[in-house]
């Protein structure tokens, strides 16, 4: 819907201006950002929600075909978990890939197979179930950028190549 003059012409827009603000007395370094340009940020993966700085660049970092999973909740917060073979085994068993240390894990709780530059969650009939963003899964499940994965009481991110997002293979 366009705003008209009475003589027909449009009114002018107002230019969009940032000025930016500088507290030199404090060691403050937030920057905000609102509307459609916040949005744009946060629906490209320019800007990540709870990601630390070492945490980007271990993202940053994966090589072509790899994943990464980083514990957002649950015990120890701030694990990352690389995925880089073409099946990773997830339990309490001692001998799985990434072995979960806590009785709501099942000893083969889930596997993470890699499909087409990327990976899908597969659980293996565990009792407490996987969930794949907060919905129990019970078939193989393709996994995108920033999806959140729950092996009991572990909630993980899921991020996977950078690399293998721009080639477009990673979702």
């Amino acid at each position: 819907m366009s705003i008209e003059q009475s003589d027909g012409s449009r009114p002018e827009q107002p230019k969009t201006t940032v000025t930016p603000v500088v507290n030199v007395a404090s060691d403050d370094a937030t920057l905000t950002f609102t509307g459609s340009f916040a949005r744009q940020l946060l629906e490209t993966g320019a800007i990540q929600i709870g990601v630390s700085p070492e945490e980007l660049e271990a993202i940053a970092s994966l090589p072509e075909g790899s994943a990464l999973l980083i514990v957002r909740q649950g015990p120890n917060v701030g694990a990352r978990f690389l995925l880089d073979s073409d099946v990773v085994t997830v339990g309490r068993h001692p001998n799985a890939d990434i072995f979960l240390d806590d009785v709501t894990v099942s000893r083969r709780h889930v596997e993470f197979h890699r499909v087409d530059g990327g990976y899908e969650v597969v659980d293996l009939g565990s009792l407490n179930g996987t969930y794949l963003n907060g919905t129990r899964i019970d078939t193989a499940r393709r996994l995108n950028d920033g999806d959140e994965v729950q092996i009991g009481k572990y909630r993980m991110t899921y991020y996977p190549s950078r690399r293998d997002l721009l080639a477009g293979g990673a979702r």
